[in-house]
């Protein structure tokens, strides 16, 4: 049975174990979110021996090289000396700059990085409370634009994360782990083609981020904003910025219209570029209703937001 390491702890485990299982089930709580290789908020770092890595794409080649792998994605099929990572030594620290509220759900969360971030909009990062709580967010915040980190949390209903997220205060701290990049982005080449930003909750917030990277590069082809969800929270903001910018359109619709609202639209240029982001149903919904309107595949990037546990 090969041997895994950690810290001061040493066992032995199953040939064939899934790594993140075997650190939890030796109490070293390692987090995780998806379970997929998407969050990457179950980052270990090996620092002898090698585990089966079934998705080694998921992590670019200077973070392998470093020894970082995601448990999730591993098997222990011969010894390993693994590192947690700590969000003290391997993080960066951001402290709160604001907290508050979009909607009676939707809380808009503000953090100001110790060090300067180089990010895109829409991309992901994880996030670490000061508990030891880890969840990826995608970035509402547009760079050279928004002085903080901007992130749009969906505290409808009980979660680790927001939990802890409804009690941040400015001048709290949370440690920012891995940043991805995620399918959503907003490319230049794009800038007289019709964009639609199609997005279910709080997928809104890195198309709002993309939106106004869009409008600030003086995007030429119309834009369509489409938002389904109980809570609008961008109403305001959105309509405000349709009122200045001629391309742009916003619909807001509830639930119930869903359906209606899918069977109503109509591709009018297959040079049209699509963005998606919500839960799995919401993306699979828009993005065979694309298809079938007859939007090439590539021509949709689509982001799934995991339900936050």
């Amino acid at each position: 049975m090969p041997e895994l390491r950690a810290g001061d702890q040493q066992w032995s485990v199953a040939f064939g174990s899934n790594l993140l299982d075997a650190l939890n089930a030796a109490g070293l709580r390692v987090p995780y979110s998806c379970r997929a290789g998407s969050c990457h908020a179950c980052l270990v770092r090996c620092v002898r021996g090698e585990p089966q890595d079934a998705l080694p794409e998921a992590l670019d080649a200077r973070k392998r090289d470093q020894g970082w792998r995601l448990a999730c994605q591993c098997r222990v099929v011969d010894d390993v000396d693994v590192e947690i990572f700590d969000p003290k030594r391997d993080g960066s620290p951001a402290r709160v700059s604001g907290a508050d509220w979009l909607s009676p759900s939707v809380l808009r969360l503000r953090l100001e990085p110790e060090r300067p971030l180089r990010y895109r909009a829409g991309q992901h990062l994880v996030l670490w409370t000061a508990s030891g709580i880890a969840r990826p967010y995608s970035l509402a915040s547009v760079p050279g634009n928004d002085a903080a980190l901007e992130f749009h949390i969906d505290c409808s209903r009980p979660g680790a994360f927001a939990d802890v997220a409804r009690t941040l205060m400015p001048g709290d701290v949370i440690r920012l782990g891995e940043l991805r990049g995620g399918a959503l982005h907003y490319d230049p080449d794009w800038q007289a083609r019709p964009l639609w930003l199609l997005a279910a909750g709080t997928g809104l917030g890195p198309l709002w981020g993309i939106l106004r990277e869009a409008l600030s590069a003086s995007h030429q082809g119309p834009i369509r904003v489409m938002h389904v969800a109980r809570e609008h929270y961008l109403a305001e903001p959105l309509q405000a910025l349709a009122a200045e910018h001629d391309p742009l359109q916003t619909e807001l619709i509830d639930p119930e219209a869903f359906e209606a609202a899918l069977s109503a639209l109509r591709v009018t240029s297959r040079q049209t570029i699509a963005l998606v982001c919500g839960s799995s149903a919401h993306v699979e919904r828009f993005s065979k209703r694309l298809f079938i309107a007859g939007l090439p595949r590539g021509q949709v990037f689509a982001d799934v937001f995991l339900e936050k546990v």
